[in-house]
């Protein structure tokens, strides 16, 4: 039973999909999961639903999940919850789910793989010239900055973050950032995930005083979406990094 996606899709990943009994409803990748029962938001679960599936073991993340493990916990169910938040963590999350499965070499091959790739990636963003500076906005109101595994794949493309002081910040309330700083620091590229829901330009473009930022001047403001660069697996490390890379790479002459 996993009740976040980046479980699943890492147990797919390692041939393993066929043990997954449930999901969450935001679960996206891989598209087959999604034929899974859903059992699950992130705050909340179906704990009749959980119980009539009879899974053997459950993988939770995060504290924001800490009450659904207790719940189930008290209910006499195995549950395991990651709380990953760096890239070392990511990779550490995806040998564990394959030991716990009895596929620790194969967790071990897949982290040894995803590796590699983010090693191609410093690679290629060493070649660049020049390093464009990057706020990425994890969420509008208020204004939150992004959490450590986004800083870190920022810089692995080829991107300066600007607030690197907050990284290490595991919760989003000790990342949220006056707008008048992000003017001041003047990002060359605005990259915002909102976590769930579409970004809207127009917010971002028309905040007092940030017409004179870099990344406004030079229509730079894109987006990824959460699924992509949010989720702490497999998928930011592949998909949400091959966006990133795209997104920093130098506009054309």
């Amino acid at each position: 039973m996993c009740l976040t996606e980046e479980t699943t899709e890492t147990l797919y990943l390692l041939g393993e999909g066929a043990r997954v009994v449930g999901v969450s409803g935001y679960t996206v990748r891989p598209p087959a999961a999604r034929e899974k029962p859903k059992v699950s938001a992130f705050i909340n679960a179906r704990f009749d639903k959980i119980e009539a599936l009879k899974p053997d073991l459950v993988l939770g993340f995060s504290d924001l999940q800490a009450d659904i493990a207790a719940e189930l916990i008290r209910r006499g169910y195995p549950v395991y919850t990651f709380n990953q938040r760096t890239v070392v963590e990511i990779l550490q999350m995806i040998r564990i789910v394959g030991a716990l499965v009895g596929r620790a070499e194969a967790g071990d091959a897949l982290a040894a793989r995803l590796e590699t790739d983010l090693d191609a990636a410093r690679a290629r963003a060493a070649t660049l010239e020049r390093r464009p500076r990057v706020f990425f906005e994890e969420w509008d109101d208020p204004l939150i900055s992004g959490i450590c595994w986004v800083d870190e794949l920022v810089e692995i493309a080829g991107g300066e973050p600007i607030f690197p002081e907050l990284r290490d910040k595991r919760l989003g309330k000790d990342r949220i950032v006056d707008p008048s700083s992000v003017i001041e620091r003047n990002p060359d590229v605005i990259v915002a995930s909102w976590c769930g829901k579409a970004m809207k330009k127009r917010t971002i473009v028309e905040r007092a005083g940030w017409s004179a930022i870099n990344a406004i001047r030079d229509d730079r403001i894109y987006e990824i979406k959460s699924s992509y660069i949010l989720q702490p697996g497999p998928a930011s490390l592949t998909e949400g990094l091959r966006q990133l890379q795209t997104l920093l790479s130098p506009p054309a002459a």
